[in-house]
């Protein structure tokens, strides 16, 4: 008996498509992909509140009145988040601070801080600790009060220290919001006040010798 095998062979058969996509065509050679975050008191100078502006334009994930929401809209506001920054004035970082006031929570090294995105999160800390520490009269006496049309928070009172210090806050708390302060860009007390109140920084511990 014989057995014939017969073995079929596979063809593969290779076609293109009669219309080829033209990846030409989706080129961004040319296209001005640069783009500029909007700033917090541009919006309100032009008339529209900020907090008609929904919260996701901005972050992501969105981190609501937490702590660290606090700090990453402070650090949004101050330098759109970049740990390698320096502004015209000299200040450094994420939260763009000044020497003097690193010098003061212990940090001498101006490379090493801006090259330690670790050390720029504690320092931070540090600051808004030791703002803590010597706003805490004021703290308990002004939270809940209505100052310059603004209710007072402990989170406004500790982000308009970050932008002033915490001698010119006690000035503005106790003068009932008459005497007032500015930073270079016209940024005044009484917009931090407004723009970060109501967040939850309960998590900070007042600390007079707080160091990163």
């Amino acid at each position: 008996m014989t057995v014939i095998l017969t073995i079929g062979g596979v063809v593969l058969v290779s076609f293109t498509p009669k219309d080829r996509i033209n990846l030409d065509a989706y080129s961004t050679a040319g296209l001005d992909l640069y783009y500029i975050a909007p700033n917090f008191k541009d919006i309100e100078d032009s008339g529209e509140s900020v907090q008609d502006i929904s919260e996701d334009l901005f972050f992501s994930p969105k981190l609501g009145k937490s702590y660290v929401g606090f700090k990453e809209a402070l650090a949004f506001k101050e330098s759109r988040g970049d740990y390698g920054v320096i502004n015209q004035f000299g200040y450094l970082g994420k939260y763009q601070f000044g020497m003097g006031t690193l010098d003061l929570i212990g940090i001498k090294n101006r490379n090493k801080f801006l090259n330690t995105p670790a050390l720029q999160e504690k320092a931070f800390y540090a600051n808004l600790s030791r703002n803590k520490w010597i706003l805490r009269k004021d703290i308990k006496r002004s939270v809940g009060k209505l100052v310059n049309g603004i209710t007072v928070t402990e989170s406004g009172i500790l982000a308009a220290a970050h932008l002033s210090g915490p001698g010119a806050v006690k000035k503005y708390l106790r003068s009932g919001g008459v005497t007032g302060f500015a930073d270079a860009f016209g940024t005044t007390i009484r917009y931090y006040m407004k723009r970060f109140a109501g967040y939850d920084t309960s998590f900070v511990i007042p600390n007079r010798k707080a160091k990163a």
